[in-house]
């Protein structure tokens, strides 16, 4: 059985060859996870900004507008505070998944 070497940013691990796709699946998903925290903020910038200009616009007097960009501050912040529990949330997962993982291998090699 050939040992592959793969490297953590924490840690360097040496892992058996059919275990590699399941670390790289895990990698993936580290990945998506970002991906999906940047959405988050930049839906948030999004919502910012047009809260911020709808405020801004003075020539409208409707209290209808003012309203939509208060609510448009409101959401910002909620998607904000959504994106990054979501994030952590699954890094925690991962990590206490990579944690068993290497608590198994040190078993085994035991």
């Amino acid at each position: 059985m050939r040992r592959v070497k793969l490297h953590n940013p924490f840690k360097t691990r040496v892992i058996d060859e059919k275990l590699v796709r399941e670390h790289l699946a895990l990698e993936r998903t580290k990945l998506a996870n970002e991906r999906t925290l940047l959405s988050y903020i930049r839906a948030s910038i999004y919502l910012l900004i047009s809260g911020l200009a709808l405020l801004q616009i003075k020539d409208y007097q409707g209290i209808s507008l003012m309203w939509v960009g208060y609510l448009s501050l409101f959401i910002c912040i909620v998607f904000l505070l959504v994106g990054i529990s979501r994030y952590i949330a699954l890094e925690r997962k991962l990590n206490r998944l990579l944690r068993d993982d290497d608590h198994e291998a040190s078993k085994n090699s035991n």
